[in-house]
């Protein structure tokens, strides 16, 4: 890349001046760029013509449309064999670790090398290309975006432990159906997902001095040939269990559900109500996952005192019922409803959403119950979010970019994962974040001289047909024979609606001038294209 060309990684202004108002292909682009992953070629025309908000109210309806097309592309893979196969692979290994210590027990060598499986890492790599084949090809854009922006509100990190095996249960059963439901519905779905109580331990949490049938039953002696006793092996299995066991309550999960899932860092929450919250969700737990890992309520570990959360009580003897009823509270309190609303709006309209737009979404979710299209209806509707101030002011994230990018070039990926590998080479490695934060949505968090060189590498490699199963659709978007004003025409009007800046279009023009070949020049210029600062930004 010749040094004139390094102009293009700094990310100036690229949206309309303040004041100006938005042509109807702006307006466009802007909706495709917020309620979908960006525009297909030829979709700005279309939403244009439709008119901008009557597509995206479209878009928000209630109705959501079958997709033949990326049910067929789905049946590809298989996100249930994903769980059976990392599952399979853990019950392996622990397998070997029985295996190893009843031979150490017994003072015996290990006489054969542990048996492999398949193991996650294929299966896993599949459902992470898996994410990019529905973003870059569902119809439905708006649940894919927000199946993207709930992953990572309710974030689990994979490579904890069992969540390999309990990742896909969580998007497929979890996420996915509740999306576009009502917000309490999707908080209680994801407090009894098995995924989410192992990677914040809440399977570990249990009331102080509770004692598990299966470990009580070995503690009992029995009655031998030979009179009582447990036997040296018996005794050997009882250390190791009690050992193992949990031993009072953990709070892990009861401040993150408070802190980012529900009220907000400030959504006057205290000490007292987490250890009050974490002792309600007391035996909210899983099955072994020989039994199937499925979500179970352990009456033994539960706390079974009264409890106050956030002034409101909970009589003793409450059980199960009393956690979804504290799930209830948080889904419909006033601070998760600000704090939800607030997230929502730095997602769609500013990386520092203006309070108008919360207010707005705020009332939607009081008038509605917390049914997400309706929050996202009143956002879309809000005059925040058609200011030009809000207008290709927010930098795509990792992910983000390269679907879009994909999407630009009319790209069908395949089952291999070379695209869900180059969204974690450029930072975001897809379901490996492992703060429970979920990863940043700032501008600040995504730009530096690095990240940018990176992403423009790789459009430029994108656009050329140089990622395995990724093929370019180049004819979308300019003839193969186009001049090189016409080229950089076709571009603008394809992927920028126009406002493709001077800076830019000079830069491209400079580093396409010496390349002979038509095709080599149509792709390099698409690709330097993709990795402009008007691509970046959304």
């Amino acid at each position: 890349m010749r040094l004139g060309l390094l102009s293009l990684l700094g990310l100036c202004a690229a949206s309309p001046a303040r004041g100006q108002s938005l042509s109807a292909a702006d307006s466009a682009r802007h909706v495709l760029n917020r309620l979908a992953f960006g525009p297909a070629p030829g979709q700005i025309d279309s939403v244009a013509a439709e008119g901008a908000l009557r597509w995206a109210d479209q878009l928000l309806t209630e109705s959501r449309p079958a997709d033949p097309q990326l049910a067929h592309r789905e049946a590809a893979f298989s996100p249930r064999q994903f769980e059976a196969d990392a599952l399979a692979e853990r019950l392996e290994e622990a397998r070997r670790d029985r295996q190893r210590r009843q031979q150490a027990d017994s003072g015996m060598a290990e006489r054969q090398p542990p048996r492999m499986t398949n193991g996650p890492g294929r299966t896993l790599a599949e459902f992470q290309q898996l994410a990019v084949v529905r973003a870059t090809s569902a119809r439905d854009q708006l649940r894919e975006v927000m199946v993207d922006f709930w992953t990572n509100h309710f974030n689990v990190y994979l490579d904890k432990g069992l969540d390999r095996a309990l990742l896909p249960e969580f998007i497929e059963q979890t996420i996915r159906p509740k999306a576009l439901g009502r917000f309490e519905d999707l908080l209680l779905a994801t407090a009894r997902s098995p995924a989410m109580l192992f990677y914040l331990d809440n399977v570990r949490s249990v009331r102080s001095g509770a004692t598990p049938p299966q470990l009580a039953r070995l503690e009992q002696p029995r009655r031998g040939r030979f009179g009582l006793g447990r036997g040296i092996r018996r005794d050997s299995l009882l250390a190791r269990l009690q050992e193992r066991m949990p031993t009072g309550i953990n709070e892990n999960y009861a401040r993150e559900l408070m802190e980012l899932h529900s009220l907000g860092v400030d959504g006057g929450y205290t000490q007292h109500d987490v250890t009050e919250v974490a002792r309600i969700l007391t035996g909210w737990g899983m099955r072994q996952p020989n039994r199937g890992t499925g979500f179970e309520y352990h009456a033994w570990a539960h706390d079974e005192g009264a409890k106050t959360v956030l002034g409101v009580s909970f009589p003793a003897g409450g059980g199960e019922a009393e956690g979804k009823r504290l799930i209830q509270l948080l889904a419909n309190h006033p601070a998760t409803m600000h704090h939800v609303s607030r997230k929502l709006c730095a997602r769609f309209v500013a990386d520092d959403p203006p309070d108008g737009c919360v207010d707005d979404a705020v009332r939607a979710w009081q008038a509605t119950h917390g049914e997400i299209l309706a929050v996202l209806r009143a956002i879309v509707h809000s005059p925040d979010f058609w200011s030009p101030r809000s207008v290709a002011t927010k930098v795509k994230s990792p992910f983000e970019f390269l679907v879009s990018a994909a999407r630009a070039l009319r790209i069908q990926p395949d089952t291999l994962p070379a695209l869900a590998q180059a969204v974690g080479r450029l930072g975001q490695p897809l379901f490996r974040q492992a703060s429970p934060a979920g990863y940043p949505e700032r501008e600040d968090d995504w730009v530096n001289s690095g990240a940018l060189l990176e992403r423009m590498n790789l459009a430029v490699a994108l656009a050329g047909g140089r990622i395995p199963g990724a093929l370019p659709q180049l004819d979308a978007i300019t003839p193969e024979d186009a001049t090189p004003g016409a080229l950089l025409d076709a571009i603008d009007h394809a992927l920028f609606a126009g406002g493709m800046s001077r800076t830019t279009r000079d830069a491209i023009a400079r580093e396409v001038a010496d390349v002979h070949d038509p095709g080599e020049a149509r792709a390099l210029a698409v690709g330097l294209a993709l990795g402009s600062p008007e691509f970046q930004r959304q």
